[in-house]
């Protein structure tokens, strides 16, 4: 969600930064490649089954994990379900309005959920307990508390964070039949995917743009990479187009800075 302003003042900040930028300086000090800083909380929702509060830099995003038992899906019997939901709360922008989820809250969703999808990083196998009868469920859902550039990578931080340190009731089968115990279970977590957004500001290539530097740019790359170094899944946005050294560059830019937000991830969930 970018922010908005008058269209004679953007024009100017917009000639601003694309100067600033072309030497390799950012408003608030940072490098191109730098990201702001992490913030993670764990456990702060007392009843769902893990959950997190991460803030990048002044955006800050609200994780819960609620585990169920459900039917899946007919093209995928032996699979359990993970689903991420996402709401931009009014409160969290001037721009964000009451009402049913915001083509934006859409997108996010889609986005964090397919990086979280396509990486593996659960084990949907596991999730099975009777084959096209009884699977767990696994649902995120996120609220968007705070809007200040960057929710995708926010939300996926969020996201992964609280996957991560969610644990589910333990169930047993007996002729085919579900019976729940008294123990709890880690979510099978195999894989950490990790999101890296870049906007393009005149020529300029810039990790985890800010609103003022979101309300500037002329194209957008979000791309998911594991710790094994493969690119799992990408989203471009905006109208304008990408050079195919630009996407390139923005991989290897993901690879790198994603490694380093994963340690920094890991130590807060470890």
């Amino acid at each position: 969600m970018a922010m908005r302003k008058n269209y004679v003042v953007e024009t100017i900040r917009k000639a601003q930064l694309v100067e600033l930028l072309a030497k390799g300086r950012r408003l608030d000090g940072r490098g191109l490649d730098e990201h702001r800083p992490i913030r993670v909380q764990t456990g702060v929702i007392q009843k769902a089954n893990g959950s997190a509060m991460v803030s990048l830099g002044n955006t800050q995003i609200l994780a819960g994990v609620k585990v169920a038992t459900g039917t899946p899906f007919p093209d995928t019997p032996d699979q359990g379900l993970l689903v991420v939901n996402a709401e931009i709360l009014p409160m969290s922008s001037p721009y964000a309005e009451p009402g049913p989820p915001s083509e934006e809250a859409i997108e996010l969703a889609r986005v964090v959920d397919r990086g979280v999808r396509e990486s593996k990083m659960v084990d949907l196998t596991k999730l099975c307990l009777v084959k096209a009868k009884t699977v767990y469920t696994v649902f995120v859902d996120v609220n968007v508390m705070n809007v200040d550039g960057n929710l995708f990578d926010a939300t996926s931080y969020a996201v992964v964070t609280a996957l991560r340190t969610a644990t589910m009731k333990k169930y047993v089968v007996k002729d085919d039949k579900v019976e729940a115990t008294e123990e709890t279970v880690p979510v099978p977590v195999e894989r950490f995917p990790v999101s890296v957004t870049l906007a393009r500001v005149g020529e300029s290539l810039i990790v985890d743009p800010d609103a003022e530097e979101e309300s500037a740019m002329d194209m957008r790359i979000t791309i998911t990479t594991d710790e094994d170094g493969n690119v799992c899944a990408s989203q471009k946005g905006e109208a304008s187009g990408i050079l195919p050294q630009q996407v390139l560059q923005a991989a290897d830019t993901s690879l790198r800075v994603g490694s380093q937000i994963r340690e920094e991830l890991m130590k807060a969930t470890s």
